[in-house]
């Protein structure tokens, strides 16, 4: 496919009960392989969710197929635009939840926690309180890695390494967050929606998640009171608060974020070694990095399922 071609970035996601995956995966692998699409799309038993690439008239065929099922008839879809094809292959996965958390209290379809759209955040954190006075607390349900990447300012970050964490960690601060008011978000809106709901079972009452998570907050009022950029699952690593793919890169060794001022360190080596793993042994490195050029087109380095 000439490198001119622009493709067409998509995901979505939307919890709704499925009791069909193992009949809907055939027919989903076979479109997306007539369509020449690459990503993943998770169905579960909760819900679907899909991260998809192609040209825009494969996406636009794709989406009007999709939408033909009444239950993702009013399935909102984020778009963004790459010069070349971020996904190395196209996996169409069955997996238990949509997003591990291992709590099956939860079903976001029988009811979500309020969500802030991303306008109306924005005036909260223009003014610094929502509009009943009350101060606005940003929570990141996000991997420290990601959260590394960039963030909003101020934001409340535990550090955890993946979102099954989460019931824990809030519980554990749940006495410093009470009386103010609290926004989850995430980078699409399904952890932040989850951890949301989870909030609210635990009896926070002024809990929020952000409509949309980052990606809908920078398309629809752009980087104000954020900082950095935003990691994505899949070969970008992050985007700007313009929705442009960034030079930021993924360690293929260690899996760590690489800046570009990281990048000119020598030692960074693509493919090899980063200044996160150049110290430790070089022989687990070098396996490494060859393990990962090895299944390089056959497996993407990164997988774009959030933990």
């Amino acid at each position: 496919m000439p490198s001119s071609v622009t493709f067409v970035n998509i995901a979505a996601y939307k919890f709704v009960t499925l009791d069909d995956t193992a009949e809907m995966r055939p027919r989903y692998q076979a479109l997306c392989k007539q369509l020449d699409l690459k990503g993943t799309i998770l169905l579960t038993p909760e819900g679907i969710n899909l991260f998809l690439a192609g040209t825009p008239v494969a996406i636009a065929q794709f989406l009007a197929w999709l939408r033909s099922d009444t239950r993702f008839a009013d399935m909102a879809v984020k778009e963004s635009l790459s010069d070349e094809q971020p996904f190395n292959r196209m996996l169409v996965k069955l997996k238990r939840e949509i997003i591990t958390m291992n709590n099956p209290l939860i079903r976001p379809e029988k009811g979500r926690a309020p969500a802030v759209p991303p306008a109306t955040l924005k005036r909260w954190l223009d003014q610094g309180h929502d509009d009943s006075g009350k101060p606005v607390i940003m929570l990141d349900t996000r991997n420290a890695f990601e959260v590394d990447v960039g963030s909003f300012d101020n934001t409340v970050d535990y550090r955890i390494e993946k979102f099954s964490e989460f019931p824990q960690v809030i519980a554990e601060h749940k006495a410093e967050l009470d009386g103010k008011t609290v926004v989850t978000f995430c980078t699409g809106g399904i952890r932040c929606e989850k951890a949301a709901i989870h909030m609210r079972n635990i009896g926070f009452h002024d809990v929020y998640q952000l409509e949309g998570g980052i990606l809908n907050y920078f398309e629809e009022v752009g980087g104000d009171h954020y900082h950095g950029d935003c990691f994505v699952f899949d070969r970008r690593t992050a985007l700007n608060p313009k929705l442009e793919p960034t030079p930021t890169v993924q360690c293929f060794a260690c899996r760590a974020i690489v800046t570009p001022r990281e990048q000119i360190s020598p030692l960074y080596r693509y493919g090899v070694s980063c200044p996160h793993c150049a110290d430790v042994n070089a022989v687990d490195v070098a396996s490494q990095a060859d393990a990962a050029e090895t299944t390089k087109g056959a497996e993407a380095p990164f997988s774009i399922t959030a933990t």
